[in-house]
């Protein structure tokens, strides 16, 4: 069997952020046979911007993360919520790997969502608008790989996801059923 790519795309710049210790987590998680890699320079992408997505003109950071995105088999999309809806940065990275509109990285591609906050909504309301702009993109997003992490500041404040038994389980379903999800693309 083939090695299996997938990207994490984290929606909080934040070093420390929960989010990202989630993205960590999951890497941990990987089976083998599955790589994970967390995508680093979505704070250096500018915001889209038509003007700039012509041959020649796309900044350095918007190809990079596009061709990281082709280049995978899967994303792994780990967002928080705020003020209810997902953050900019992600929102950005989605909105670059899209272009050109029906023929982006995105198109085709496998997507599983995690969701975080610190209120017991778990980002769902993020989650949903993570899924919709990704449907909308062309890409394939993996329901049954979703999850949800509510009270985060309470569950995670002093211990690494990837010290939580029962967090490291759910990570690993969603990295499994993301990977399965690759694999029958492929037949």
């Amino acid at each position: 069997m083939s090695q299996t790519r997938i990207l994490a795309l984290v929606g909080s710049l934040r070093a420390a952020s929960i989010n990202r210790r989630l993205a960590e987590a999951a890497a941990r998680t990987a089976p083998e046979g599955v790589e994970i890699a967390i995508y680093e320079g979505l704070a250096d992408i500018p915001f889209y911007n038509e003007d700039l997505d012509v041959e020649g003109e796309v900044p350095a950071a918007a190809v990079a993360l596009r061709e990281a995105v082709a280049a995978a088999d899967a994303v792994l999309l780990v967002t928080p919520e705020y003020n209810g809806t997902l953050p900019a940065v992600l929102k950005n990275a989605i909105d670059w790997a899209s272009r050109p509109y029906g023929a982006g990285a995105l198109k085709d591609e496998e997507v599983a969502v995690i969701s975080a906050s610190i209120s017991a909504n778990a980002a769902k309301w993020s989650h949903a608008d993570a899924v919709k702009a990704l449907g909308v993109a062309g890409a394939k997003v993996v329901e049954e790989a979703s999850l949800n992490f509510g009270t985060i500041g309470q569950r995670f404040v002093e211990t690494h996801p990837a010290d939580d038994a029962e967090a490291l389980t759910q990570l690993a379903a969603t990295v499994r059923l993301l990977a399965e999800s690759v694999v029958k693309a492929n037949v």
